[in-house]
């Protein structure tokens, strides 16, 4: 009778982010599997679906959508300040006069 398991009778390598691979490392050690175990489940779920096995696309975000995302990250990471206002009137105001 034949094992269900393949015998793994060749490696592939690939170079990564060193903290990239520390950081997927820990989380699927969090799964209960190793980063090579990941890897495998990946190509196997890529077989049976005869691709990738997510969408792959490019994002469709216009110019003003990208903008107010990265004024958004500067804003989180402090290196734009925040504007605050004390009154939604006072924001109305202020969109109105754009």
């Amino acid at each position: 009778m034949m094992s269900a398991t393949l015998v793994k009778d060749t490696n592939f390598n690939m170079r990564m982010n060193k903290q990239k691979k520390t950081s997927l490392e820990e989380l699927y050690g969090n799964l209960g599997m190793t980063l090579a175990e990941a890897v495998n489940i990946f190509f196997e779920k890529s077989l049976m679906e005869g691709g990738i096995p997510f969408d792959v696309k490019i994002s469709k975000y216009n110019e003003d959508t990208i903008s107010a995302m990265k004024e958004a990250k500067d804003i989180m990471s402090g290196k734009v300040e925040a504007k605050a206002y004390s009154s939604a009137k006072e924001l109305f105001d202020e969109l109105d006069a754009e």
